[in-house]
């Protein structure tokens, strides 16, 4: 908002006292017609934490959302294009989302199939309303009180140090199907990240209802979404050391794979203590997570010094499974760092 859309919204007005005790503040005429309150209508006084005062038209915890949009297809557009499109408008909270094309241009089986497909494994909540030659409808019905915003990030933070261990385990018996369940299971984060973004973003349209998703302030939106790319992130580097450990042509040195092991479970530890950390709103445990990066790093650095370049064709594979074990530590101090900043007051006299 540019600060002569400021101006136009800020007014001073005075405080009057009828009978003698009721204080009353009269409201802004446009603001008044613009949210078409009529006489006798009710308004939603909320004290914020600053001490300041919200008045709101909504009430309940209602969250606010966006009703229909249409996505209009074109001849040249390419399935990943439509994807895209796709997602955005499910990211910024539209509950209805119409893809439509022209006649005589249809929607090809092939592209419809790839869309609903995508639909069932990535969108929480959206089901298929219409599938025609012309019209694909969706419609999101999941309401934000089934499915907590800290109940789908503990899900993710599960999942992801799941995949973690499961990789390593894939590593140690050079299993493959192993590994390949690990890839198969990052689209389960990422559609929980999906859901998680697009909860964020209206959340902070409608500063009502970010206490009834379980935050405190906008602030706390800002933290969920920075974390939740995080843990989507760390479960991305999860599938990528499954995928190495698929191309690994040998196994590795037996003191190789312990050495990996080692600093792969002091990493996926601090992504645990990182998350634990969240939701006990614990500042001492986050600063512990920071300090462990130093420990974390004469591990690798002990590592790295065990696995001199040799003839292995390998040896890049080994390199690179260690590229996302190290991120792995990294995003957990990230993770970390946002809980210090979401609880710095605690700490404050």
């Amino acid at each position: 908002m540019s600060g002569t859309q400021i101006k136009k919204i800020e007014e001073n007005r005075k405080i009057q006292v009828t009978g003698g005790s009721t204080f009353i503040l009269s409201l802004p005429k446009k603001w008044v017609q613009k949210n078409q309150i009529k006489k006798g209508d009710s308004v939603f006084v909320r004290e914020e934490e600053n001490g300041s005062l919200s008045i709101d038209t909504l009430g309940d915890g209602k969250l606010e959302k966006k009703e229909e949009t249409l996505i209009r297809i074109l001849p040249t557009d390419n399935t990943s294009s439509i994807l895209r499109k796709t997602v955005s408008t499910y990211l910024i909270g539209y509950t209805k989302i119409r893809i439509l094309t022209n006649p005589p241009h249809k929607l090809s089986p092939k592209l419809r199939n790839e869309l609903k497909n995508f639909v069932r494994q990535f969108l929480v909540g959206t089901e298929i309303l219409t599938d025609t030659s012309l019209e694909l409808a969706l419609q999101v019905l999941l309401d934000y009180r089934e499915l907590s915003m800290q109940n789908v990030l503990k899900r993710m933070a599960i999942i992801t140090s799941s995949m973690h261990k499961d990789a390593m385990l894939a590593l140690e018996k050079m299993d493959k199907q192993i590994a390949k369940s690990v890839i198969a299971t990052d689209s389960e984060v990422d559609r929980f990240s999906f859901y998680m973004i697009r909860q964020t973003k209206l959340a902070i349209s409608n500063r009502q209802t970010i206490k009834a998703i379980g935050l405190k302030n906008e602030r706390d939106c800002l933290g969920y979404r920075l974390i939740t790319k995080s843990i989507e992130r760390t479960a991305d580097h999860a599938a990528k050391i499954a995928e190495y450990v698929s191309n690994f042509k040998h196994k590795p040195e037996r003191l190789i794979i312990d050495k990996i092991k080692n600093l792969s479970n002091f990493a996926v530890s601090m992504f645990d203590k990182s998350i634990i950390a969240l939701f006990e709103r614990n500042y001492d445990l986050a600063d512990k997570v920071s300090d462990s990066l130093t420990e974390f790093a004469r591990l690798e650095k002990d590592l790295l010094n065990k696995s001199k370049p040799n003839e292995s064709a390998d040896l890049s594979n080994i390199r690179l499974l260690l590229e996302s074990v190290i991120r792995t530590a990294e995003y957990a101090s990230d993770i970390a760092e946002v809980v210090l900043n979401l609880n710095v007051e605690s700490i404050l006299s």
